[in-house]
């Protein structure tokens, strides 16, 4: 059985002024051609289908658009699960006019998937809250899927029938898990967990999240989960939320972030992106292998300290979105800005970096405004209080922020 692995498609978002729809649109066609050369039985996708709750209609088109072509017409599984940037309600409401095309839209980690059977050979055989087996044609074995989409810990506890406080989300999850696990994954069939969570190796420190991500490791949040956690039965772990490809762990099986399709802000600047082909069989390991994306606009950072080296350097490299500082010992002009805006269509970002060049103490001083927003934030506190922000402050920070 052979499997595509995406997430965090972030349909409909914007980098501040500029619409990445265009590009959106493109990587679903890279998408769907993968999918196609590769001959894959079945697509995941691990969650933030959408940017917004509330996404646009173009958005919304795009999405029904690449799903429709990825089922090929109902011959192909197609199971994507909601992320912290999705409304459940959204993603659950076209499922009785999508299963009939073999997709299978999860919004809520309790969600019982309504059982269906079609010509193509696509058949639900069991199912049970947040679990479901498809049969598919041309395969001997079934598939077994348990599907987490992203909730916050309160609401994931409560719809997994817990609300004890003290025990942690980790363990309450993975109760959950080993239920459906031992009673529908042996290993007479292919077993895969899919969720939209932050999940890491005990012991290893846990990477950043994205910059303008919303963050899920945040006061009223989701705790982090451990890869010990997974059932010993589960083959392979789908994950979504970070935006860099990753795997997490190997053992009991690849835990897998699989990425977003394109750099949705500066801190991903020249990542490349992919999605993850996993060929899995009964009893066996997985082997996966990544395929490159490559129809996103690449995201470059850039300082200069000449307006010439500046159009020089944006001429070479006219479809990148850009964010560039100058440094400069006076305020850029309005000629000078004029010059670099009219080089280029995709500044993002124009940054002037003041230098007093008669005073060296004073230079010292200059904010390298290249660091991240949180270094930016921690540093500004610090300034007018004395002390560093402690990490409640960071987090509803965080919250502003990415809201």
């Amino acid at each position: 059985m052979k499997i595509l692995h995406t997430a965090d498609w972030h349909l409909g978002k914007k980098l501040e002024q500029f619409s990445r729809l265009p590009e959106q649109k493109k990587v679903m066609g890279e998408i769907c051609s993968i999918a196609d050369k590769e001959n894959v039985d079945v697509v995941i996708i691990a969650g933030d289908l959408f940017d917004t709750f509330n996404p646009p209609n173009e958005a919304v088109e795009l999405f029904y658009k690449t799903l429709k072509k990825l089922s090929n017409n109902g011959k192909r599984l197609v199971v994507a699960i909601a992320g912290n940037h999705d409304s459940p309600e959204r993603i659950e409401a076209p499922n009785p006019l999508a299963i009939e095309n073999g997709i299978i839209l999860t919004g809520f980690p309790n969600t019982e998937i309504s059982s269906f059977k079609l010509e193509s050979g696509i058949e639900v055989t069991k199912v049970d809250r947040g679990f479901v087996e498809v049969k598919l044609p041309n395969i001997a074995f079934p598939l077994r899927m348990l599907l987490t989409p992203y909730a916050n810990e309160y609401r994931l506890k409560t719809y997994l029938g817990n609300e004890d406080k003290e025990e942690s989300l980790r363990d309450v999850l993975e109760k959950h898990w080993l239920e459906n696990a031992t009673k529908y994954c042996d290993d007479k069939g292919v077993n895969i967990l899919m969720t939209h969570l932050f999940m890491i190796k005990k012991g290893e420190t846990p990477p950043e999240e994205p910059d303008d991500e919303k963050p899920i490791l945040h006061v009223g949040g989701a705790q982090m989960v451990y890869t010990h956690n997974i059932p010993s039965q589960i083959q392979y772990t789908a994950l979504g939320h970070l935006h860099r490809p990753h795997q997490m762990d190997s053992e009991p099986c690849p835990v897998v972030y699989s990425g977003s399709p394109i750099s949705y802000s500066f801190s991903e600047a020249n990542q490349k992106k992919f999605v993850s082909i996993v060929e899995l069989s009964p009893k066996e390991k997985a082997v996966s292998q990544k395929i490159e994306l490559t129809k996103g606009r690449k995201l470059l950072r850039k300082k200069f300290a000449s307006i010439n080296e500046t159009i020089e350097w944006l001429s070479e490299n006219q479809e990148a979105l850009v964010e560039l500082t100058i440094k400069t010992n006076t305020f850029l002009t309005a000629q000078d800005r004029k010059a670099i805006y009219a080089s280029h269509n995709g500044i993002v970002t124009l940054i002037p970096e003041l230098i007093a060049e008669d005073k060296k103490e004073e230079a010292g001083k200059q904010i390298d405004l290249s660091q991240n927003m949180n270094d930016l934030f921690r540093q500004y506190f610090k300034s007018k209080n004395g002390v560093e922000p402690n990490q409640e402050l960071i987090d509803l920070f965080n919250e502003v922020k990415n809201e």
